[in-house]
Order: C-alpha cells, then sequence, then structure tokens
C-alpha cells in the first residue's frame, strides 16, 4: 500500500491553520490543488472534491469523511467503484508545535487492485500536496501576521476568479 505525504512548519497556530482548511468555500481562492471541496465535514459525509493535480488532469470524486478532530485532524476515504478497486485515505493532521506554530501534514494511503497501474499518479499527487501544503502555510502565516500587526499593510488574498 503504498502512502504519499507531505509535510510543512506553518508560523500560525493551529486554530488559524485549521480555520483556513475547513474553510472550503475559500479554496478556490489560493488551494490550486483542491480548488473546490463543497459538502458538510462531519463523519459519514459525502463530500464533492475536484483536485487538479501539478501537471495531470483535473479530477472530481465523492469521498465520505471518516474523521473531524478539530485543530488536530480530518480524513476521507474516495473509493473508484467498488471498494478494493482503487481507495484512497486521505488524511489532513495538525500539530501544534508552539502557540504560535504547527505542523501540518497531508497524506494518502493508496490501496486496491489497480494502484500498481497507477503510480504517476501518485507523484502528481505528491507534487499536489506540496503546492497546497505551501499556500496554506502562506495564507495563515500572513493572516496570523496581520492579526498580530506584524504586517503594516494587511490586504484580503485575491481571488483569482477576477482574472481574464
Amino acid at each position: 500500500m503504498p502512502i504519499v505525504s507531505h509535510t510543512i512548519d506553518i508560523d500560525a497556530p493551529a486554530n488559524r491553520v485549521w480555520a483556513i482548511l475547513t474553510d472550503t468555500a475559500a479554496y478556490s481562492e489560493w488551494n490550486t490543488f483542491i480548488p473546490k471541496l463543497d459538502g458538510s465535514l462531519e463523519p459519514g459525509s459525502r463530500l464533492d472534491v475536484t483536485i487538479a493535480p501539478p501537471g495531470a488532469k483535473q479530477q472530481r470524486f465523492a469521498p465520505t469523511v471518516t474523521a473531524v478532530v478539530p485543530e488536530r485532524r480530518l480524513a476521507w476515504l474516495g473509493r473508484l467503484l467498488i471498494p478494493g478497486i482503487f481507495d484512497g485515505a486521505h488524511t489532513f493532521e495538525l500539530d501544534a508545535l508552539t502557540t504560535e506554530s504547527t505542523r501540518f501534514t497531508q497524506s494518502e494511503r493508496f490501496s486496491g487492485l489497480i494502484v500498481p497501474i497507477l503510480r504517476r499518479l501518485l507523484r502528481t499527487t505528491e507534487a499536489g500536496f506540496a503546492a497546497m501544503n505551501t499556500a496554506l502555510a502562506e495564507r495563515a502565516g500572513t493572516q496570523y501576521a496581520c492579526e498580530r500587526s506584524l504586517i503594516r499593510e494587511c490586504r484580503p488574498p485575491r481571488s483569482d476568479s477576477g482574472r481574464r
């Protein structure tokens, strides 16, 4: 069972990182890997997720939320057709390093009959995790610095939707 994982340390407290991670309506403003995530973040709920791995075709799937522990963990399980063909257990984990910093890990454990023929997916998934984690760190760090008045001029992040 291959596991893809990416970890980043973020200069913001876990509650700030969690707030951004769970504000899925704003994903299109900053999250290039998961530009769309609709649904309730509650165990047992089905989500409507669109991912855009770097250099690969956009994909849409409907995973089921398996765990929600505020400021600690969010997880879901996605499946292709029936269990055992291609399953992906996706996890976001937050570990408060200090009151002002968080270690964020995004991982996915793949299993199923067709995993061996989808090796390219693992590389694009890892690149997508890195891009999302970096964008999350930048957004959380900037918001936290603005809250603490460490940045002279704070502006809301610009949405890509206004581009032509």
